[in-house]
């Protein structure tokens, strides 16, 4: 088991496309970190970089002490499990598991305890004289898995492993794979774009948009102090709730108001892209009291352009245990039943596709007005443009290094 280590890498690709921009980011020996962001935002290419797979065209890797930018993946000690699975159609799950010690010349006494171990760690035993057309997804997928347990690398690194299953084996995957990581403590690198996926399985999580690290912290961490409004936007489902407006002063009391665009833009993330020059108040848009846990930090920002950030959960058209609330007024538009919760689709004057996660309940009637209670003490306050820095915090993200 090793720390692994990357710092100012950078993957450039023919044609000048910069997929990893100045990484830097220290994972600490036994340590599960997941990276998570969307399509092509680089964090397939960080652990092929990792791995040995693809160059690095600056920068430092270290896994361990040792630094293996030149290094051949086979003497890197790490075991690599792919999205597809990547097994031998000949060979019985035995021979696919035992194949990689035999090219290591290992004894037949060694490979048999090693492989039969793993099977009994991953419940596989009775399917090791199978080969891979007799076994389901997720019996290949334990097979892949078993194969790397057998190394006993310093690393695991995990390219979306999931990814070929149904939504219901996915789940209980997921939950041997945390498992195996407590039991086996060892460090691991594991990459997916389904933030769900990273927020059950990581001790860290790191968010990559255009091969940038927005964040890198704990699941608990990321959902509730969002860096910035990418990071918002991508870590919970659904997603937060956008909505442009202005800070003003109303008789010594912060209030946020409204506002709207003509032609708003949208990040990956969600989030409007509005030049703070562009935002008009039409004066039928909703008004918020600032809590005043905020009022210092958004002091500053009287008559300028913010934008609020309010996670579907935090609305509610009953009220929160809790005097920081305030009441917004909305029309409902779409209900979606989820057994116990329920899914408002709602719109304000100037916003279409707000959410509203609340507890089931009849008596809702579909465009008819409806008023939502706002916890106080959860939003948060972003800064327009991208990535728009998370005013709510005080002190800035680390963009690179975590």
């Amino acid at each position: 088991m090793a720390q692994v280590d990357l710092e100012l890498v950078i993957k450039i690709f023919p044609g000048g496309v910069r997929a990893v921009d100045e990484v830097s980011l220290h994972i600490a020996d036994q340590e599960f970190v997941v990276l998570v962001g969307p399509s092509g935002c680089g964090k397939t290419t960080t652990l092929r970089m990792i791995a040995g797979l693809e160059e690095i065209t600056a920068g430092t890797i270290r896994i361990g002490n040792q630094v293996v930018n030149r290094m051949p993946p086979k003497d890197r000690d790490i075991a690599m499990v792919f999205q597809n699975y990547a097994l031998y159609p000949h060979m019985t799950v035995y021979k696919n598991m035992a194949f990689g010690l035999k090219l290591r010349g290992m004894r037949s006494e060694e490979i048999q305890a090693r492989v039969k171990d793993a099977a009994r760690i991953l419940d596989i035993e009775h399917l090791l004289d199978r080969k891979p057309r007799a076994l389901s997804g997720g019996q290949k997928q334990r097979v892949a898995v078993g194969r790397a347990i057998v190394r006993e690398p310093a690393a695991f690194l995990f390219d979306e492993p999931l990814s070929n299953l149904d939504a219901k084996l996915r789940v209980t995957t997921r939950a041997e794979l945390k498992r195996l990581h407590q039991r086996l403590k060892t460090t691991t690198v594991y990459v997916t774009h389904d933030q769900e996926e990273a927020m059950t399985l990581g001790d860290r999580i790191v968010v990559m948009k255009d091969g940038v690290i927005q964040q890198a912290d704990t699941p608990l961490a990321t959902y509730n102090f969002p860096a910035n409004r990418f990071v918002a936007g991508f870590i919970g489902m659904p997603p937060m709730n956008f909505f442009d407006g202005v800070v003003k002063s109303v008789d010594g009391q912060l209030i946020f108001e409204e506002g709207a665009n003509p032609d708003p833009q949208r990040s990956p993330g969600g989030a409007r892209q509005t030049p703070a020059n562009d935002l008009t108040l039409p004066g039928n848009g909703f008004t918020l009291s600032i809590p005043s846990h905020l009022a210092d930090r958004l002091g500053g920002y009287v008559g300028k352009h913010v934008v609020l950030g309010i996670r579907p959960e935090h609305m509610d058209v009953r009220p929160f245990e809790t005097t920081q609330s305030a009441l917004i007024d909305v029309k409902l538009n779409v209900m979606e039943p989820l057994g116990n919760n329920m899914d408002l689709y709602v719109s304000t004057s100037l916003r279409d596709q707000v959410v509203a996660r609340v507890e089931a309940q009849d008596g809702l009637r579909i465009d008819a007005p409806i008023r939502l209670y706002v916890d106080l003490r959860k939003v948060h306050f972003f800064a327009p443009g991208d990535p728009g820095m998370n005013l709510s915090h005080t002190s800035e993200p680390a963009h690179a290094i975590a």
